[in-house]
């Protein structure tokens, strides 16, 4: 397996930080994340396929380029794989306002070759479709398959996002990558670093992504109440304050972000469903927390430190914005784990997918979540 970067300048030039499959021999597959007005222009895929005229072209429109340790300032990186003996499928589906999200992306994985199938990586417009309505259509199809992936990005400015598959980068679209062989080892990792506060209440009235009513008092007024001098900076100081959900005491937890709010309506907006019955309570950040939650996110993956990895890095637009001129020590944490023969690329999300360690055969969606994906031959 031979990974190759690459960053690709708003003039077109090619900057490489390694020498090999880019040079001389064709990839398999390759990733591109970008700026959103770099990944949007018809050029930019020209550009690519250009350079590589064999190989599957697939990737998004981000709110952050990861190359390596840290973010990239470019408008766009690449990573070109080529592997010794394993292969990818490669399928997308463009989708439609109001269509329906869960039998279209069931029907995508479907389409998958399922012998041999290692692992699936999921990458999806980030503004127009609803995310948990993606992971429960994905998990019915798994079939003992595991999948992670990331939702487009487009900064902080939550208007449009485009995604590449093996043409120009379009709206609405979600592509779904397989990956197979048997020299292959694909494991993933994710975790938060977010502290809980407050006593656990119950969601008594929501619809989808939206709650009303929180332990029957107004989703708002709770927050509001709970967030004191933040509370005038709503919705925009509730990426500080997501929401932590779960459906049984037992269960893990998974995190909500605030997108909007409703004063009418006195109800909160959430990036990701919150269905009724649920368990929830407030989180706070803590810098050190979320940067050491990054680290357990690598951890958590299995990986041959004597051999070449790709690790695709999917973290939240939450994270980055919280974080600030911190957000580096996250991926540093990532990279010093996972040793020096792990290639690091990806991007910064509207939403991210990955399994709990717990059931690693039914993906989630996160969000103010660091999630892995780590790649190697044996």
């Amino acid at each position: 397996m031979t990974i190759d970067n690459v960053i690709l300048e708003e003039n077109g030039v090619w900057r490489y930080l390694s020498q090999g499959i880019a040079e001389n021999r064709n990839a398999d597959i390759v990733f591109a994340f970008g700026d959103t007005q770099m990944v949007k222009k018809g050029e930019t895929f020209k550009l690519l396929s250009e350079k590589f005229p064999h190989s599957h072209i697939v990737g998004a429109s981000s709110s952050g380029n990861i190359l390596g340790s840290s973010i990239s300032s470019r408008p766009m990186v690449v990573s070109a794989v080529a592997f010794e003996t394993s292969h990818v499928e490669v399928h997308s589906v463009d989708f439609y306002e109001g269509a329906n999200i869960e039998e279209l992306s069931s029907t995508l994985v479907g389409k998958l070759t399922k012998e041999g199938l290692k692992h699936v990586f999921i990458i999806s417009d980030g503004v127009h479709v609803n995310g948990s309505q993606l992971v429960r259509g994905i998990n019915e199809c798994l079939d003992g398959v595991e999948a992670t992936g990331g939702l487009a990005g487009d900064g902080a400015r939550f208007q449009e996002t485009f995604v590449f598959c093996n043409g120009e980068a379009v709206e609405n679209t979600i592509v779904a990558i397989g990956f197979y062989g048997e020299k292959l080892t694909i494991s993933s990792g994710c975790f938060g670093g977010w502290n809980e506060f407050g006593a656990q209440r119950v969601v008594v009235r929501s619809k989808d992504n939206i709650v009303y009513e929180i332990d029957d008092e107004p989703a708002l007024d709770l927050y509001k109440r709970y967030l004191g001098v933040y509370a005038d900076q709503l919705p925009n100081s509730g990426l500080r304050f997501p929401l932590s959900i779960k459906k049984e005491e037992d269960d893990s937890e998974v995190i909500r972000t605030i997108v909007g709010i409703d004063e009418a309506a006195k109800s909160v907006i959430f990036a990701g469903d919150v269905p009724e019955g649920y368990l929830v309570k407030l989180m706070k950040c803590d810098i050190d927390n979320l940067v050491e939650g990054a680290k357990k996110a690598a951890c958590e993956i299995t990986i041959a430190n004597d051999k070449p990895s790709l690790a695709l890095v999917v973290s939240c637009v939450g994270r980055k914005l919280v974080l600030g001129q911190l957000v580096d020590d996250e991926l540093e944490e990532v990279a010093n784990t996972l040793g020096e023969n792990a290639s690091l690329v990806g991007f910064y999300s509207y939403g991210e997918i990955a399994p709990f360690v717990v059931d690693r055969l039914k993906c989630e969606l996160h969000n103010q979540t660091m999630t892995l994906t780590a790649i190697y031959e044996d």
